[in-house]
């Protein structure tokens, strides 16, 4: 070998020897303190500590990217996905997550997070690479320096006994350094595969192992929530009888306040999980009492001269006549007996199918013998082998039966926890009360707007006509050249405010939507959108003229954004109706980013739709691509083309 072979070799060597090392013990460690972690945080229901490890490891994954970069020469980019944006509160002071509001941060926060972490396909590739390069890692970067330290070493020890030892000590560590430079290369490229960025699309296997991972990992979770539960409902017991058996009744208003974050996160996890959507039961939060000419503050049929313990009064008779605040003590006693019970027996089956039977069983034909020196159960009709595919049946069973066992507890979720008829008569006269209130608004401010646009645009053309035509008046005599050029200029002013009013009403109700539909009145605005857009509708007649002007300016607000914020270079708009509902979908490529609780624009479309119950479902990752849907509940009537 040359100098320079030698020199590169080396320096392969050193590379493989930083990588195994900074890898290995590294990350052995650090997969040791997820399982630390991630044991509490998904089965005690202690999630705050999930967060924690995956952030720890970020640092010695980003350290081999540069590592790896530095062998290869190439720079490897960082694969994770930008951190959510700052949580911005609404205009009431609450705070959005997906479709519910929080009163406060941390909530929304720790979720947003979680959210981030889980959903990034990097996180769970950092944990592959620390469970493999223990293994692969050492192999790659320790082989090189294991010959050539054991050839070194031969040829020193033995050189007394064999003749022959030094030659072969020599030949073994030169070709420890001619691996080491194709070695480095593979350790390199195994890393950048692991642990680069990434375009690639996931096999079939490895989508149905991440989709059973996710789904093991969600019911972990949810039976840690459910045993939590039961240190919460001997809290509310002990509260219940001091409130009840011993008259201390100030315990129960911060207690039902400060337990209902539980059985919300229940709430949004059903629907997210499980597919069963499930609302917020609590009645709105009443008022304060108006205070009496007498001065003071009536509460029922009782009367209070301070505003504090009239204040306190009303929360409590709120609070305590909610039936969902019963509910929610009822569902934390029973779900960890129903819910628990029903969560564990799939993890159960898994267990020990995989752990009890076939793995033990294993150890047995191979000579060895099970931890403890004792078998954990009797080999099934007294053969060992066959306890092999009892195991494995049982541990498939388990894996069928995950996903019916997450639609139940939704089910069974919804069936304690969703609104009762009270409940849901309540909260619809509260919705209806904030989208009469915001149609009250958006009303006005259509009418200023009107207001503005005509005494800015047509009025003061036609005040300037009005003063042009005074002045041909003055002028026909005496100098026609000049009245005729002012009769030319009222004539072009005329046709501008004639143009101004046209647009004035377009902007109010658009011709082509009244004349024409829906439809083709969406069909119009992507003939005048710059970028390309595709519209597909399959409409089976027309909404009411309010919804589907709501519509109408909501499409055309989305397209709007696609092209001036999301600077995409194509669109698409899908309108269908199915259940009673008009759904909307408009989709771009865009950069996506987009957040509804930052911009005015989506908080407009939601509150115009809001006004008819409609919703508005934003997906906008970082990178797009954007996806929008409206949905709007409405009956259609027959389909018309023109006026009649």
């Amino acid at each position: 070998m040359t100098t320079r072979a030698v020199r590169r070799a080396g320096l392969a060597l050193l590379h493989g020897m930083a990588l195994a090392g900074l890898g290995v013990p590294g990350a052995a460690a650090l997969l040791v303190v997820h399982l630390a972690f991630f044991v509490p945080g998904f089965g005690l229901g202690l999630l705050p500590l999930v967060p924690l490890p995956i952030l720890a490891g970020r640092p010695l994954t980003d350290l081999v990217r540069r590592l790896a970069a530095a062998g290869s020469g190439t720079p490897l980019g960082s694969p994770y996905r930008p951190r959510p944006a700052p949580l911005e509160p609404e205009a009431d002071g609450r705070y959005p997550h997906h479709n519910r509001l929080y009163r406060h941060s941390w909530m929304p926060r720790f979720l947003r997070l979680l959210d981030w972490l889980l959903g990034d396909p990097a996180t769970f590739r950092d944990l592959g690479w620390m469970t493999l390069t223990p293994a692969v890692g050492l192999l790659l970067g320790g082989l090189p320096v294991a010959l050539v330290g054991a050839g070194g070493w031969y040829a020193v020890s033995a050189v007394d006994r064999h003749w022959w030892a030094v030659p072969a000590g020599l030949a073994v560590a030169v070709a420890g350094l001619a691996v080491a430079p194709w070695l480095r290369t593979r350790h390199v490229r195994w890393t950048r595969w692991w642990l680069g960025p990434t375009q690639r699309q996931p096999g079939r296997l490895r989508v149905w192992y991440g989709f059973q991972l996710l789904l093991l990992l969600r019911l972990l979770c949810l039976l840690g929530l459910s045993l939590l539960a039961l240190p919460l409902a001997a809290i509310s017991a002990v509260a219940l009888v001091l409130a009840y058996g011993l008259g201390i009744v100030v315990v129960l208003p911060p207690l039902i306040q400060n337990l209902r974050w539980l059985p919300e996160l229940r709430r949004e996890l059903a629907g997210r999980w499980s597919g069963v959507g499930v609302e917020s039961p609590y009645l709105p939060r009443p008022g304060l009492p108006d205070r009496r000419p007498d001065g003071r503050y009536q509460v029922g049929n009782n009367l209070y001269q301070t505003e504090r313990w009239a204040a306190y009064n009303v929360r409590l008779r709120w609070l305590v006549r909610d039936p969902a605040s019963w509910r929610d003590f009822g569902w934390l006693l029973l779900d960890p007996v129903v819910g628990g019970l029903s969560l564990a027996a799939p993890l159960a089956a898994i267990g020990y199918g995989i752990f009890g039977l076939a793995m033990p069983r294993l150890w047995m034909l191979v000579g060895a013998k099970p931890a403890g020196g004792t078998d954990w159960y009797a080999s099934v009709a007294g053969v060992d082998a066959a306890a092999i595919p009892v195991g494995l049946a049982l541990a498939a069973l388990g894996l069928l039966a995950a996903p019916a066992v997450l639609r139940g507890n939704g089910g069974w979720t919804a069936l304690l926890l969703a609104p009762t008829a009270k409940a849901k008569l309540a909260l619809r006269v509260r919705r209806l009360t904030e989208t009469r209130a915001d149609a009250t608004e958006n009303q006005a401010a259509e009418l200023r707007r009107i207001e503005r646009d005509l005494h800015d645009g047509a009025q003061a053309r036609l005040v300037a006509m009005g003063i042009n035509l005074g002045n041909v008046e003055y002028l026909m005599d005496k100098d026609p050249e000049a009245a005729r050029a002012l009769l030319a200029e009222a004539r072009q002013a005329s046709a501008k405010a004639l143009t101004e009013l046209r647009d004035l009403v377009r902007g109010i109700h658009p011709p082509v939507l009244a004349e024409r539909g829906l439809v083709d009145a969406v069909r119009a605005l992507a003939l005048d959108t710059p970028v390309r857009t595709e519209v597909t509708a399959e409409l089976p007649g027309r909404a009411e003229q309010p919804i589907e002007s709501a519509v109408y300016f909501a499409v055309s607000e989305l397209l709007t954004n696609a092209v001036k914020h999301a600077r995409a270079a194509r669109i698409t708009v899908d309108l269908g109706y199915a259940d009673g509902r008009l759904r909307i979908v408009v989709a771009d490529d865009g950069r996506g980013g987009a957040d509804g609780s930052r911009g005015s624009g989506l908080r407009g479309i939601a509150r115009r739709l809001g006004t008819f119950d409609g919703v508005v479902d934003l997906s906008s990752p970082p990178g797009g691509p954007t996806t929008v849907i409206l949905e709007v509940p409405c009956a259609l009537s027959s389909p018309r083309t023109s006026i009649s």
